[in-house]
């Protein structure tokens, strides 16, 4: 069964909107629950989860929340030794420096186009394709405002709270566009699903695929489309599945997220809560057949 498009009351937005960091401070988990039911409008049962979206919040307020290799792996730039142990430094972005200021970044040492990213958040990012052009008054506006922000507390996931705050500049891997990103998601140490990203930056779209690569549609989520031709199999995807699961296997769930670029395998992050999982599958019953092939650690 199609899910049905969730359009958001703006209204009632505006008058709830007040009341977020009140319910955050006296419950989190109160707060989840209302958070899941506003967007999902699925009552969230966190006692016996069977939705892969409702073992998601188990694993974001539970699971995951104090969890120091969790923290260690969803950093940006701790993650990179994590990679290294794992044998796999050969896919690690190249990095000219990680920082705890703006103002300690030497930006004469730094090519002409180049990525900074916040080591403790997701999105808090800047990507530099002209030195010259690049305003870093504004860049510090933004950054030093990032730094200052609790990621973890502001979007209730906890494990993102034990982050160290910095700024990691890496080479900039794409062209005009981003190059293409596979995300997959390894559930209990097992490959089943991904998505793919192209057109970034220009026109994106979102492909969904079991791991055997045919499509799954039915777990494409909140409004995003497909390409309107069908992708093909990368060579390297193979490899691709086999670095996944063992970047994953520790973990009972994690999306391991990669480039392609011209045959070139890059690791791009590892991302244990996707959107929170507060995700709107364009058919409900992927929900349910996600959220089987997930066992939750001590679930009771």
């Amino acid at each position: 069964m199609l899910a049905e498009r969730l359009k958001e009351n703006k209204l009632k937005r505006f008058f709830l909107e007040p009341l977020r960091p009140i319910v955050k401070a006296i419950s989190p988990t109160l707060y989840v629950k209302a958070e899941y039911r506003y967007i999902t409008h699925h009552k969230l049962n966190l006692k016996h989860p069977v939705r892969y979206t409702e073992k998601l919040q188990w694993l974001r307020l539970y699971g995951f929340s104090h969890n120091e290799d969790v923290a260690r792996c969803a950093g940006r730039a701790t993650v990179r030794d994590y990679v290294k142990e794992k044998g796999l430094g050969d896919i690690l972005i190249p990095c000219y420096g990680v920082y705890d200021r703006f103002s300690d970044i030497d930006f004469d040492r730094l090519p002409n186009a180049f990525v900074l990213k916040c080591t403790h958040a997701s999105g808090f990012n800047m990507i530099c394709l002209n030195k010259s052009e690049f305003d870093k008054k504004e860049a510090k506006r933004k950054f030093d405002k990032w730094l200052k922000t609790d990621y973890g507390k502001k979007t209730v996931e906890p494990h993102y709270s034990l982050i160290k705050p910095q700024i990691i500049a890496e080479k900039y891997i794409g062209g005009t566009t981003l190059p293409t990103e596979y995300k997959i998601h390894v559930f209990n140490g097992k490959a089943r699903s991904l998505y793919v990203v192209t057109g970034r930056g220009v026109d994106i779209r979102y492909n969904n695929y079991y791991i055997d690569f045919k499509p799954f549609d039915g777990s494409q989520f909140n409004g995003w489309i497909k390409t309107d031709v069908p992708l093909e199999k990368p060579a390297n995807y193979d490899d691709m599945v086999k670095i996944s699961e063992i970047l994953a296997k520790p973990f009972p769930f994690v999306r391991v997220d990669l480039y392609d670029v011209e045959g070139k395998i890059y690791f791009s992050e590892m991302t244990f809560t996707p959107a929170k999982g507060t995700l709107i599958l364009d058919d409900d019953q992927a929900d349910f057949e996600m959220g089987n092939w997930l066992k939750l650690p001590n679930a009771k």
